[in-house]
């Protein structure tokens, strides 16, 4: 943000809070009977937990309590793969359809709506993968993590990138996280609160109509095999 004068980073930072808590507080009371279906569709499936919660890194790298619903087995957020795959044996019937609709961000409103998180932001990372953010990958981290972003709608299908043979984790190190990286950098460097909206609309279009907007790769993934 060092393109704006001081005082106008501080109008700046307070009208996007603004936007924040009107755009999460709204969103909340307007899916809340939503998100009451597929809490109850949780609990009669696999009992409680009903939310997922995991530390994941903030802005300027600070952890904070994410919010997800469960879309695991109640054990099974603690073992094997810090990635989710697209046949993963740990998702529940249930947790299928959060996935692939990606209802179980719903409680990062909440979130939002603390301060951890902003509307439009990169996604917030595991800590698995926090040595990653290193050789200027770390300016990533100079943004609030958000719901919505270039990422999250280009990576939507994020699962069905990985190729058969290669490690999962590895992949995922070689070549989707510096490619999220460098798309966050491109855009959030950039950003405005226009330009913040479009993606808040072509993200909810997709998840509407379900159509698929890809990340171009290029040849990333034959160069790390």
């Amino acid at each position: 943000m060092d393109r704006f004068s001081e005082p106008t980073y501080r109008i700046h930072i307070g009208l996007r809070r603004a936007v924040d808590v009107l755009g999460a507080g709204g969103a909340a009371f307007i899916l809340a009977p939503l998100m009451l279906i597929v809490a109850l569709a949780i609990w009669i499936e696999s009992g409680r937990p009903i939310l997922f919660s995991q530390i994941r890194l903030g802005q300027y790298g600070r952890p904070f309590r994410m919010y997800k619903f469960r879309k695991f087995g109640p054990d099974c957020h603690s073992q094997g793969c810090p990635l989710t795959m697209e046949a993963d044996g740990r998702l529940t019937k249930v947790g299928r359809v959060l996935a692939v609709s990606k209802l179980d961000e719903l409680p990062q409103l909440w979130n939002v709506l603390r301060g951890d998180m902003s509307v439009v932001g990169p996604r917030p990372e595991s800590l698995a993968f926090a040595d990653c953010f290193r050789n200027g990958f770390e300016k990533v981290h100079q943004h609030k993590p958000g719901l919505f972003g270039p990422c999250q709608v280009m990576f939507r299908h994020e699962s069905k990138y990985y190729p058969d043979g290669v490690a999962a984790v590895d992949f995922y190190r070689k070549v989707l996280f510096p490619a999220k990286a460098e798309i966050d950098l491109a855009y959030f460097s950039r950003r405005t609160l226009a330009s913040d909206l479009g993606w808040i609309v072509r993200a909810a279009w997709v998840l509407a109509t379900g159509s698929r907007v890809e990340a171009a790769l290029g040849d990333r993934p034959n160069q790390q095999k």
